[in-house]
């Protein structure tokens, strides 16, 4: 598609709060006007606007509700309605593309199922969220295109807080916090200090009592000086939901 003007022209309308998705020059109208082709589907010329089906609710094809499927009519108009919020999670839990490893361990301490690696490519990214049915978050709208994935998220904001709090207004999922280990993922559970002296510095063992043991990695946690900050975090997300 191009933008050539013309009497084949489609227009794309783009709410308020997806107006970011847009070119900077047709933000302000809140429109973007694509050559019409026969080939293409609505779905198709939505994408092509700019705008992830990830983020859309419904669509409407010169007034009418209409799949994403269905075919796009020269000099016709698509409207673009925002997804609801908040939206079921995903039975899976979540997988975070290469760039969200942060907001993975903030995941992760409030108890949510974040899977996320470091080295993982697109295809393998798609894959993974299609096979154990998990929503991909990413900030790549090009990621949340691809034909194959059935399940993803725009995470936005650029400040440090922001992917966060988006995510958490967007999906609502039930917070569990401090019981999942921020290295792995994997679930924790309560160990006695016996069982993990032997990995501990004599500090540690002088000053706590209670600990907790990831049972996938084995790694050992303990509310160290890092307790008030997450403390914090805590009640943010719950301020949140």
């Amino acid at each position: 598609m191009d933008e050539r003007s013309g009497p084949q022209d489609v227009d794309v309308v783009v709410p308020v709060p997806l107006r970011f998705l847009l070119p900077r020059r047709d933000r302000h109208a809140g429109m973007r006007r694509l050559r019409f082709d026969p080939d293409a589907t609505v779905g198709h010329v939505v994408q092509s606007a700019g705008v992830p089906l990830s983020e859309v609710g419904a669509l409407r094809l010169d007034g009418e509700p209409v799949p994403a499927g269905a075919r796009a009519r020269p000099g016709g108009s698509i409207e673009v309605v925002e997804r609801a919020r908040p939206e079921p999670s995903a039975t899976g839990g979540f997988l975070l593309d290469v760039g969200l490893g942060a907001l993975a361990r903030r995941l992760r301490l409030l108890g949510l199922d974040a899977a996320w690696s470091n080295d993982a490519d697109d295809p393998e990214l798609v894959d993974r969220a299609v096979t154990e049915h998990r929503a991909l978050l990413t900030q790549d709208r090009g990621l949340l295109m691809r034909r194959a994935l059935t399940r993803g998220a725009l995470v936005r904001g650029s400040d440090p807080d922001d992917p966060l709090a988006d995510v958490l207004d967007r999906f609502a999922p039930v917070l569990a916090p401090l019981t999942r280990c921020t290295a792995c993922g994997g679930p924790l559970q309560p160990v006695a200090k016996e069982e993990v002296a032997h990995r501990l510095e004599p500090g540690t063992l002088r000053s706590f009592e209670e600990f907790a043991r990831c049972r996938a990695c084995g790694r050992v946690y303990w509310a160290g000086a890092h307790a008030r900050r997450i403390g914090e975090l805590v009640a943010a997300a719950r301020r949140v939901r």
